[in-house]
C-alpha cells in the first residue's frame, strides 16, 4: 500500500489511526490488462485504490469510446455516480495494464468520510484537483489548438504519456490519433 498511503500523505497526511481504518476496510485484488473495474449501467459496489498499474475511464457515445481520465499509482477510482447518486454508472473504468489494487466497499467508504476528518478532508482535496482539472481540460478544448492541448497534456500527464495507447490520449484530448501522430512526429523531426 506504499503508493496509496504515500498519495494520500501528499495531498492531506492522514495519522496512523486514520490509516488502519482505512487498511481494515481495504482487500487487495489483481487485475489483467483490459479488465472492466467499472460497467456502464451497473453497480460496481466498490472504489478501487490503484498500487500498481493504469486505468482509463471512458463514455461509450454512438459506439465510439471516449477517454475521460487515466488514473495511475496512488489514484482511486469508482463511479461518481453510484457514490453520490445512487444511480448506475454512466462510463466504464478499464485497466490498462496489470493492476493491483485494493477494493473498498462504496458502503464503507461513505461510511469513513461521515466518521473521519481525515479522510472526508481527502476525500475534498481529491474532488477539488479533479474539479479543477476537468475545468482546464473543458476550457484547454475549447480554446487551445490540437498541438498546444497535447504540449500541455504532456507536462500534466508525463508518465500516461508514456504508458497509454496513443489513440486513448488522442480521444481524451479530443483529437483524431493521425493529427496526435503528426503532432508527435513534429517534435521528434525538431528535437
Amino acid at each position: 500500500m506504499t503508493n496509496i498511503i504515500t498519495e494520500i500523505n501528499s495531498l492531506y497526511p492522514i495519522s496512523t489511526e486514520t490509516e488502519q481504518a482505512l487498511k481494515a476496510c481495504l482487500v487487495l485484488c489483481h487485475f489483467p490488462k483490459k479488465h472492466l473495474l467499472i460497467k456502464e449501467n451497473t453497480f460496481c459496489k466498490f472504489a478501487y485504490f490503484i498500487e500498481r498499474g493504469m486505468t482509463r475511464s471512458f463514455w461509450l457515445v454512438n459506439g465510439e469510446e471516449l477517454t475521460t481520465s487515466f488514473s495511475c499509482e496512488g489514484g482511486i477510482v469508482f463511479s461518481m455516480d453510484e457514490l453520490y447518486y445512487n444511480k448506475l454508472s454512466e462510463e466504464f473504468v478499464e485497466t490498462l495494464e496489470e493492476v493491483v489494487a485494493y477494493k473498498i466497499s462504496l458502503s464503507n467508504l461513505n461510511r469513513l468520510f461521515q466518521t473521519n476528518i481525515e479522510l472526508a478532508n481527502w476525500g475534498r482535496i481529491i474532488h477539488q484537483n479533479e474539479y479543477r482539472r476537468l475545468h482546464r481540460s473543458h476550457k484547454e478544448r475549447l480554446s487551445l489548438p490540437a498541438k498546444e492541448r497535447y504540449e500541455e497534456f504532456k507536462r500534466q500527464f508525463p508518465q500516461v504519456c508514456q504508458r497509454a495507447n496513443l489513440g486513448y490520449i488522442a480521444s481524451y484530448l479530443g483529437i483524431t490519433l493521425p493529427t496526435l501522430s503528426r503532432l508527435r512526429a513534429k517534435k521528434t523531426v525538431v528535437a
